[in-house]
């Protein structure tokens, strides 16, 4: 990897991984949002909260430290393909997110932006799936 993308490799994992930690602590924190987009087929909303919470703490933790980086990302790719149901279901059924700052209601640009925006996610995530090689950070 060369010029830029190797400059920024590193301060981008600590973006992702942060990220993810706090984007898991959420979920415990205002559950009651998250409960809101979980599509109605699925059982058990809270409890899925829950678990997508804990499961993004643990790869945004994983991420951050070298022996587990690998196995983290490869995580987060699986993370973000399960919980792709939600932000379908958020687009096709225009969810307004109650107790939502700003009133709930995101714009249909945002619900179907999403969508796309979880493949970006994972190419991200993918970044890390490889061993580092010498130029890489540890």
């Amino acid at each position: 990897m060369t010029g830029i993308l190797h400059q920024i490799k590193r301060p981008l994992l600590y973006v992702m991984g942060s990220a993810y930690v706090v984007a898991g602590v959420l979920h415990f924190v205002v559950p009651e949002l998250y409960v809101q987009i979980v599509p109605p087929v699925f059982p058990a909303a809270l409890a899925l909260v829950y678990l997508s919470g804990l499961a993004e703490i643990a790869v945004g933790i994983g991420l951050l430290i070298p022996q587990t980086r690998q196995y983290a990302a490869w995580a987060t790719v699986v993370l973000l393909v399960a919980i792709f149901p939600a932000n379908v279901y958020m687009a096709t059924h225009s969810v307004v997110v109650e107790g939502l700052p700003g009133g709930g209601n995101p714009s249909d640009v945002v619900r179907w932006g999403q969508l796309p925006l979880q493949a970006v996610l994972i190419l991200w995530a993918l970044w890390y799936t490889h061993p580092p090689t010498r130029t890489d950070f540890p």
